[in-house]
């Protein structure tokens, strides 16, 4: 336990040079916001570090296969995606440096909150308004979101994840001068979940290829085809790890999800969304559990954050959207395809709320991209007819004076 101690406060250390970098190259990023969220994110994994000692969780079973304690012949685990990727990560911390479980569930937790640095400047970089609910910034709002923190701050895939797809949003802002990080991310989603890389591949080329931006045709031509050549290499990948037939990938892709949803369903908090409509899997997916379905008391808390979610989403119910939408960045445009592509996918093969509430936290950022780029949209509009009534009514009073 002491260790853990200890490698907060490293980390908290480590974070001072690197946010000092960032700072250097955007003059909007805020230190002290950023260190204030460390210590919320830290706060998440003791939290979770609770949580698991009283519930089954992936995490201990991430660090006892990996643990020196009774397994001194094991020997380092090859590269595979999915689980044995985390543990192909954690094995030399572990077993190589001693690690305890809580500082590996430490260090994990510090991967998770890198992401949220990561989101932060891809948010403040390409939102240059300052979006207010209730006279409170909304982009500080999103940041600290308490379930986002939650499944974000442990041993596991989550972790690990949110950091790459964290680095991809934010490498895709100039991919030619953040390469490093568009590989980086490339490798950490490809490897936790390969499927997800997919649909951040199909998101970025077709943002790319419709956004407003003036970009020349080679450069367009060189994402399609890099676009392709990766889907192509991941294809087996993807097949393999959904146990679907190149024959028949519809009919395979069907047995998949309805045992996926049968397996989900049986670890407890399960709801049926075998035969629900596409739009009520897709509402279930990304706004339940709500008060009337809650499992619990943390599920009434994880309820008002949902709510948060639909009432922020009913602000894209506006007749200017379409407007809006047709003339967005491609990065507005790659968020939507990547966020609407990803869960129509998971929304498939979720059953359970447990895991519909974890899982979704990959993707609710790109959501509040669009909400908060479109809000931008909005309050530029009202800024621009305001400036027209004002710059109107001061010449109707410079005529009367004439007059």
């Amino acid at each position: 336990m002491f260790g853990a101690f200890i490698l907060v406060v490293v980390l908290y250390l480590i974070n001072q040079p690197l946010l000092g970098y960032f700072k250097n190259q955007y003059n909007f990023l805020r230190i002290k916001l950023l260190n204030q969220l460390y210590w919320y994110h830290m706060l998440f994994a003791v939290i979770y570090y609770i949580y698991s000692i009283f519930n089954p969780s992936d995490s201990q079973r991430y660090f006892n296969r990996n643990s020196i304690d009774g397994n001194l012949s094991i020997s380092y685990p090859p590269y595979q995606t999915g689980t044995g990727f985390i543990d192909f990560i954690v094995y030399p911390f572990v077993h190589e440096l001693g690690f305890s479980y809580e500082m590996a569930m430490i260090l994990f937790a510090w991967f998770g909150y890198l992401g949220f640095v990561f989101f932060y400047i891809f948010f403040r970089e390409n939102i240059k308004e300052t979006i207010r609910v209730y006279s409170f910034d909304l982009v500080t709002i999103l940041l600290f979101l308490p379930n986002m923190h939650f499944w974000t701050a442990s041993l596991g895939k989550g972790s690990f994840i949110f950091l790459g797809i964290a680095m991809f949003a934010y490498a895709l802002k100039a991919p030619q001068k953040r390469i490093v990080s568009m590989v980086l991310a490339f490798i950490i989603v490809y490897s936790v979940r390969p499927h997800m890389m997919m649909f951040l591949a199909v998101g970025a080329v077709v943002g790319y290829l419709t956004g407003r931006e003036n970009i020349p045709l080679y450069q367009k031509l060189i994402i399609l085809g890099a676009c392709v050549a990766g889907i192509f290499l991941m294809y087996d990948k993807i097949l393999e790890m959904a146990s679907i037939n190149e024959e028949d990938v519809v009919g395979s892709f069907q047995n998949f999800s309805s045992n996926r949803a049968e397996l989900l369903a049986r670890s407890g908090s399960g709801v049926d969304m075998s035969n629900y409509p596409l739009l009520l899997k897709l509402f279930t997916f990304w706004f339940r559990p709500l008060f009337f379905d809650a499992p619990g008391a943390l599920g009434l808390y994880i309820s008002a954050e949902n709510l948060l979610y639909l009432l922020l989403t009913l602000k894209l119910i506006d007749k200017s959207f379409m407007k809006f939408l047709k003339g967005a960045s491609s990065l507005v445009k790659m968020s939507l395809i990547t966020f609407i592509s990803s869960s129509v996918a998971l929304s498939f093969v979720m059953s359970n709320l447990g895991i519909v509430i974890r899982q979704k936290s990959m993707v609710m950022y790109f959501l509040f991209f669009v909400i908060l780029a479109f809000l931008e949209f909005k309050k530029r509009q009202k800024n621009d007819t305001d400036l027209i009534v004002s710059t109107n009514n001061q010449i109707s009073r410079q005529q009367l004076r004439l007059v």
